[in-house]
């Protein structure tokens, strides 16, 4: 074989090898750039996920105020609770809840008024009344008033601020009924009651473009 194919065949052989080494880098280029690509897209996405669930547990703590940390100690579970509290907005905001008239907002100051001064005499009664007023006022605004939790439930998406005095007057209205209940008690009660009655009265209409952490709750003289 003449000495200048050999050479020539040697200079083929060592280009094919450095353009197979060079296609297998380029190969390796290729994957190691989508694998980064990848990953940072990855870390993009649980970084929108994580901003966005954060958003939503700031605005439902601020909506909710006190009543956040009680559905999270009910749930045992952060997400479990803000889960229930997003159903219960949802829920409330497809019911038809309006504000009163002139003349309903005087009905139930008048019928307070009374309330409230029966309690001199028979505060027992007053008590009884109280709930059964505050029940009668959610009912005429269009709040579904059948179970006592899921009527408190409601009441916390727009005022988160009295629903826990509601509780407690409930609470202190079945210890009673059980003749477990002191005077000083039933007052407290009262107190309560009247918390969540004055901003019932006085709270507008709710609407599903009011959102309620842009509603004001009234600061109850006790």
């Amino acid at each position: 074989m003449p000495a200048g194919s050999g050479h020539s065949h040697g200079v083929a052989r060592i280009r094919k090898v450095k353009g197979e080494q060079s296609l297998a880098s380029g190969t390796a280029m290729n994957t190691t750039t989508v694998i980064i690509f990848a990953l940072l897209a990855v870390v993009i996405v649980l970084g929108l996920f994580f901003y966005l669930r954060g958003r939503r547990s700031e605005k439902l703590r601020k909506q909710f105020g006190p009543e956040y940390k009680r559905a999270v100690d009910q749930y045992g579970d952060q997400r479990k609770a803000e889960a229930a509290l997003a159903e219960r907005e949802k829920r409330v905001r497809k019911l038809d809840i309006r504000g009163l008239t002139a003349e309903e907002q005087n009905r139930f100051a008048d019928s307070w008024k009374r309330t409230q001064a029966l309690f001199v005499d028979e505060p027992s009664r007053a008590v009884d009344e109280a709930n059964s007023l505050v029940k009668e006022l959610m009912q005429t605004r269009g709040y579904p008033v059948g179970d006592f939790e899921q009527r408190a439930a409601d009441i916390s998406v727009d005022h988160p601020n009295v629903v826990t005095n509601y509780r407690a007057a409930r609470d202190i209205a079945e210890r009673n009924k059980s003749g477990k209940a002191t005077t000083e008690d039933l007052r407290q009660a009262m107190v309560h009651y009247r918390s969540l009655f004055e901003e019932l009265l006085e709270a507008p209409a709710v609407t599903a473009q009011s959102p309620a952490t842009q509603r004001q709750s009234k600061e109850v003289a006790r």
